[in-house]
């Protein structure tokens, strides 16, 4: 072999091999950081959920439901969270609230007029005629154990309007 095809190979050679090196040297293997960013991220988001429901549950009123004050103001047994309660809901009407994500006095008191009246008109029209105005308020009074304010508005209403 002349020498005019040696040093060539052997300058080739060694570039490759410094190449090699300084890739090495300078980006090497991420994967092993990788794996502990997702480690941190994957931390992270559970302190998010934690701290979210840890402020949820502090932020709550404690509202205990009292059934005998209910019963003593409406004169019939009163169930936590029964929506026929609210002057203007009867059975029929609850159940369409339920399918509608609707369970509870208090999500019914956080559900806007506009969305009960959503649920009325995909029940179709012999539900037109309800008007639930008055409906998220008067379960926020259920829901925060109100009752004789609740039935004394209710005394006043016609159908819940």
């Amino acid at each position: 072999m002349d020498t005019c095809t040696l040093i060539p190979f052997i300058v080739g050679l060694i570039s490759a091999l410094l190449g090699y090196l300084l890739g090495k040297m300078a980006g090497g293997d991420n994967s092993e950081l990788e794996m502990q960013l997702q480690e941190c991220k994957s931390k992270v988001a559970n302190l998010e959920m934690e701290n979210s429901r840890v402020a949820n549950v502090m932020s709550a009123p404690a509202i205990v439901f009292n059934a005998g004050e209910a019963k003593a103001i409406f004169g019939r047994t009163v169930k936590e969270n029964d929506l026929t309660i609210v002057e203007g809901i009867g059975p029929k009407i609850q159940e369409l609230l339920h399918k509608g994500g609707v369970h509870t006095w208090k999500s019914l008191s956080e559900t806007t007029v506009a969305r009960c009246q959503e649920i009325l008109d995909g029940a179709g029209s012999a539900y037109a005629v309800h008007k639930p105005g008055s409906w998220p308020e008067q379960s926020k009074f259920a829901y925060e154990g109100r009752w004789k304010e609740l039935k004394d508005w209710q005394d006043d209403l016609d159908g819940g309007k």
